[in-house]
This record gives structure tokens, sequence and C-alpha cells, in this order.
């Protein structure tokens, strides 16, 4: 008899498997809102499917009379330029910073221990010297990503680096390869794959660092909407964004996911 660990589903036995959680989390949610909203028909706390219907159609499909713009989209573009622009950054910093450290011994001495300090600081504790040093405006929520992400980034692809077979580099330089050449020829190539994982690792404190920033000073945006309506205990508002969150947050991944196996299809077949 095949032991449990040995055991895989099949195809069909992973799309129910992995349905199953779901499934049951919308059941749970189901009769949790008939029983409260039996004992109480004006509860909000778990808001009817028909309540959280009506408040999609409004936010997602219907104009603001004030400003004439439809509230969901205006907020996701707003939260998803926030986003793809502190990540590009911080992307863009961390493949610099990470390479220069893994590779280069004087730029590790030098900055390995502060990125390492760095990451230790709690961002969501600085977000208020943030507001005062850049403003309110956009500045303040792409540099609290930028800064929440960059050192995972930098450390994650640090060690990256210096976990490639050392014979690599002494035969390139043997070929006469110059610092550069042993960097985009030999480094990048086999570092860009983990990078495009390291991103997908910080989509999640990512987003924590938008909803905090827009929460906080924010005319627009996913997490500026949901702080806005829970003083009026909207749920059948906040639960929506909060599941339209989670889908972007997924689909980002499975963008990402779908980049790693189309450019770098040897990676999933080591």
């Amino acid at each position: 008899m095949a032991r449990i660990v040995n055991r895989r589903p099949g195809r069909g036995g992973l799309l129910l498997l992995g349905a199953f959680p779901f499934v049951l989390l919308v059941v749970c949610y189901l009769f949790g809102s008939a029983a409260r909203l039996a004992e109480n028909p004006n509860d909000k706390m778990l808001p009817s499917l028909d309540s959280l219907g009506a408040a999609v159609v409004q936010m997602a499909a219907t104009e603001d009379q004030r400003t004439g713009n439809i509230l969901m989209w205006q907020d996701t573009a707003a939260s998803l330029r926030r986003l793809a622009i502190g990540l590009g950054i911080a992307t863009l910093i961390g493949l610099g910073f990470g390479i220069a450290i893994g590779l280069i011994p004087y730029a590790r001495a030098t900055l390995a221990p502060f990125v390492a300090a760095f990451s230790m600081v709690p961002c969501l504790a600085i977000l208020p010297i943030l507001f005062i040093v850049f403003g309110l405006g956009e500045l303040s929520k792409v540099v609290l990503i930028v800064a929440g992400t960059t050192p995972f980034l930098i450390r994650d692809l640090a060690m990256r680096v210096q976990d490639l077979p050392g014979e690599q580099l002494i035969k390139a330089q043997t070929l006469g390869a110059s610092t550069w050449q042993i960097v985009l020829r030999v480094t990048l190539p086999q570092v860009l794959p983990r990078l495009i994982d390291a991103v997908r690792l910080s989509l999640g404190p990512a987003w924590l660092f938008l909803i905090a920033a827009e929460a906080i000073a924010a005319t627009e945006g996913l997490g500026y909407r949901i702080f806005l309506v829970r003083r009026y205990l909207s749920m059948d508002i906040i639960l929506p964004y909060v599941v339209w969150i989670t889908l972007l947050a997924f689909a980002s991944d499975w963008l990402l996911r779908l980049l790693l196996r189309r450019g770098f299809p040897w990676v999933e077949a080591r």
C-alpha cells in the first residue's frame, strides 16, 4: 500500500482540492450572514449577497455624481500606478545592488551590513517620517513601497549571486572577460529568474505598505476607499474591495509566473 506522502492527485483532484477551501469559506459566510440577518435585518457585519451585488454595481458600474468617475476603477488605477512605480524602482535598485554585493567583495564589505540593518527597520513605523519629509502626495507612498521591499530584494539577489559556482567566474576570467562582461553574460542571466521570484514574494508586503499609506493620506485608491467607508460600517463595500485586491495580487503573481516560464523555460526544466 502506497504511503500517503507518495500519492499524487490527478488533474481533476487538483481542481477539486484547490476549490474546496474557497467553497467552504463561501458556504460559512452564507450561513453566518443568514443567521445574523435573521436575528437583526439591519446587521451590517455580514451583508447578504444582494447587498454585496448592489454595492459592486454602485462602485464598479455607476458614475459618481460628484466626480463623474466610476470609483472602483479610479481607485484601482491609482493603486496600481503607485504599486507599479514603487516595485519597479525597488526591482532596479535590488538588481543593481544585489549583484554588486554578491559579486564584488569591496561592495559586500561596505554595503551588506547597512542593508542588513536597514532591512530590520519596520517601514510602517517610519511612515510619519516619510509624510513629513516627502509630503502627503504620491512620492511618500512610492517611497514607502521602495523602502519596504528593496532591502529584501537586495539580500535575496546577493545570496543568489554568491551561490553561483565559482568555477564559472574563474573560467570567464580565464577567457579574458572583464568585470562588466562577467556581470552581463555570466551573472545577470542566472539572476533574472530569481529576481522574478523575489518580486513575486514582495507583492504581499508591497500591497500592505500601499494600503497603509493610502489609508492615512490619499484622495483615491483602494486602501483610501476601504478606510473611508469603514466609519459607516459599510461591509458591503469593504468586502468586495478586499476580494478585488486579492484578485489583483493573484493576477500579478500569475503574470510573473508566466513571464518566468516563457522567458526562462530552462529554470523549470532543471
